[in-house]
């Protein structure tokens, strides 16, 4: 009896701590993909952390895609390409990645550029082909040179720096950093939900 009892205290403290690292994945989602994260997680059809490979070289307006809009038949679009480093949701480790967004899309969100790493949350493409980040700018966030960490930035002046020519410049300051893997796990639980 006392080591069925042992056993069954081991499972329980497994367990809760189970669920306690789970709710702590969660928090740390919120922090940061913001209070829609689920919904963020939900819509799209992609989620990977990756690479650029390449994007496209000058920013597109709008008043370049009313331009692309004169040739009849074509959808303005820009092409961009990625290695997936981590498989998260409708893709795979390792795959290159090639996706069209409307032009449109593009002028409204953070540019991308080749070589940066990414955590990229993708609309599944549309009957044209074309896919962009989900919400825009909140599908897009940007990780280390390792891609394997978000880092969390506040502003010098918030951390309360006593040097008065640190706190006069408001560049951020790294402050922590969250790993990868803990967004995934929190993504892939409110998928399941």
């Amino acid at each position: 009896m006392g080591a069925s009892r042992h056993v069954l205290v081991v499972a329980l403290a497994f367990l809760s701590s189970f669920a306690a690292a789970q709710q702590s994945d969660q928090v740390v989602a919120e922090r940061v993909l913001g209070p829609q994260w689920k919904q963020l997680s939900r819509r799209a059809g992609m989620i990977f952390a990756g690479t650029v490979l390449a994007a496209p070289a000058q920013t597109v307006t709008a008043q370049t895609a009313a331009a692309d809009r004169a040739v009849p038949g074509t959808t303005p679009a820009v092409q961009l390409r990625f290695r997936v480093d981590r498989a998260i949701v409708g893709v795979e480790q390792g795959q290159i990645l090639t996706i069209h967004e409307w032009a449109g899309a593009w002028s409204m969100h953070r540019p991308m550029c080749s070589g940066q790493h990414i955590l990229i949350f993708l609309y599944p493409p549309s009957r044209l082909g074309l896919t962009s980040p989900v919400g825009g700018s909140l599908g897009q966030v940007a990780l280390d040179p390792s891609g394997k960490s978000v880092v969390e930035q506040k502003p010098v002046a918030a951390i309360g720096l006593r040097n008065a020519s640190s706190t006069r410049s408001r560049a951020p300051v790294f402050t922590r950093s969250v790993n990868v893997v803990q967004l995934e796990r929190a993504i892939r639980s409110a998928r399941e939900e």
